[in-house]
């Protein structure tokens, strides 16, 4: 047989190519096994809980302004030295009060068009507490309000009277970015959703501070929301960020508050801090959720803890507020109220005495590494503790600009709510001189949650205002990104 073979067929210049093209089937194997090994790494869900806490080495925040009155700044005065505080005008110009060791800052202002943003720096960042409170003893704004600094955020809820109860609902949100925000306000009433496509798309400029007047405008739910006597109101970005604070106007002399930010929704809450005394008290429960919610209800107060009769269940409908009268299970005395339930909820308090309201909401536990710290403290000021579970021990400090009090040992045993007054660290302070006061738990103690009343006047002269206290930020959880191939994918 003749094979017959071409003389131009290159035997050695097949076996290459061929070579080549395997090799490159394999790299491309390597390729996809490679990728998809990083997308099962960066899946989410899937990374081990691994991480380090480290301390705080940056913090904004925002003083809602316009109207005038006291901001007050408190470090953690056990913090690490370093760094800088300063709080400015949010549109720009000199600072009105800084700070570049541990200590307390305060400015008082007159009403203007601006609100005020602190930033801080380095250790002194860690645990930093700023408020804002304003006082008048006459006039239609009478009233004593008080307000937790707001630090930016993207989904914010807010819960208190509405527009059939208050004269004026006004949600000042602030953009302290380079770049625009953009803010979608929804709300729930006690009639249920309040569906409408005004309150959407609302643009804050950076640097800038837009005051939306709830009910009264297009961009403030417009008039679905004028119905309402009870409110719950989420504030969400589309884009950017904001600090949202809201000022609430009962009447002419019926007072003045801001409403503190609500804890997100969770199945298990405590608010505390429900002051004693005269006058009505209100449960505020919102279900956001599509479906009711069946809930225990246990008040806590010095006395012990107890299901009110009659008022131990409550069930609430779904994306509804829901009010439930506190009068005659609290019969005047301070107390918390633990809530349990079998989905998200959130909760708060609304309260009348004299001439003056205040607002109250759940707040998360202190803890050693994010203590109790309030800013601003004259006047009679209290403590309101409460630890639902357990027995509790915290160290309670008062400071001003000459020097700190030595530290005061408070027990609040299990199931207990206990009220302690303040005292300025300095017996010959002036009378309405502010301080500062550090609330910090003790190795081993219980949970416990906190509030402060600030109050003044007696009688139908009384004016209050109620200050949630939430735990401030020291630490930053980092995750541990050792061994991730996350870099390699696109992020979702």
């Amino acid at each position: 047989m003749n094979l017959n073979l071409k003389p131009d067929v290159d035997l050695d210049k097949v076996l290459r190519l061929l070579s080549l093209r395997y090799a490159s089937a394999a790299l491309v194997l390597v390729a996809l096994a490679a990728l998809y090994g990083a997308a099962t790494f960066s899946r989410p869900g899937q990374a081990p809980e691994k991480g380090r806490d480290a301390p705080v080495t940056t913090a904004v925040m925002v003083c809602p302004g316009h109207e005038g009155g006291r901001l007050a700044v408190q470090s953690h005065p056990d913090g690490k030295a370093g760094g800088s505080v300063a709080m400015t005008p949010t549109k720009g110009g000199a600072a009105v009060t800084s700070m570049s060791s541990p200590g307390r800052g305060e400015k008082d202002t007159e009403s203007g068009e601006d609100s005020y943003t602190l930033r801080a720096t380095g250790g002194m960042a860690a645990g930093l507490e700023a408020e804002q409170t304003t006082h008048r003893d006459d006039g239609d704004d009478r009233g004593l309000a008080g307000a937790r600094c707001a630090s930016p955020g993207t989904d914010l809820w807010f819960m208190g009277p509405g527009p059939v109860s208050a004269d004026e609902l006004d949600l000042y949100l602030t953009n302290v970015d380079s770049q625009p925000a953009s803010v979608d306000l929804t709300a729930l009433s006690g009639e249920g959703p309040l569906d409408t496509v005004d309150g959407r798309g609302i643009r804050v400029d950076p640097s800038t501070t837009k005051v939306v007047k709830i009910g009264e405008s297009a961009e403030g739910l417009g008039d679905i929301v004028k119905t309402a006597a009870d409110l719950t109101l989420r504030v969400r970005t589309t884009s950017g960020r904001v600090a949202a604070s809201l000022r609430v106007r009962i009447g002419e002399e019926k007072g003045i508050e801001w409403l503190p930010q609500s804890h997100a929704p969770a199945p298990s809450l405590l608010i505390p801090g429900v002051p004693g005394g005269s006058g009505e008290r209100r449960l505020l429960v919102a279900v956001p959720g599509e479906a009711d919610a069946r809930i225990r209800v246990q008040v806590i107060t010095p006395d012990g803890a107890f299901a009110p009769q009659g008022q131990d269940i409550l069930d609430a409908p779904a994306k509804t507020v829901t009010s439930v009268a506190l009068d005659r299970a609290l019969l005047g005395k301070t107390a918390a109220i633990r809530l349990v339930a079998d989905r998200p909820i959130l909760a708060g308090f609304a309260a009348e005495r004299g001439a003056d309201v205040a607002y109250g909401t759940a707040t998360p536990p202190l803890a050693r590494s994010g203590p109790g710290i309030v800013a601003d403290n004259r006047f009679d000021s209290a403590l309101v503790l409460t630890a639902p579970a357990g027995a509790a021990t915290v160290q309670i400090r008062t400071m001003n600009a000459e020097g700190a009090s030595g530290p005061q040992e408070i027990r609040i045993p299990a199931g207990r709510t206990v009220l302690t007054e303040l005292t300025a660290p300095s017996k010959d302070a002036e009378d309405g001189a502010a301080y500062g006061a550090v609330i910090i738990p003790k190795p081993g103690s219980a949970p416990v949650h906190a509030s402060r009343t600030l109050s003044t006047g007696k009688d139908d002269e009384y004016l209050f205002t109620v200050l949630p206290i939430t735990p401030a930020s020291t630490t930053v959880h980092l995750p541990d990104t050792a061994g991730s191939q996350s870099a390699l994918v696109p992020g979702e």
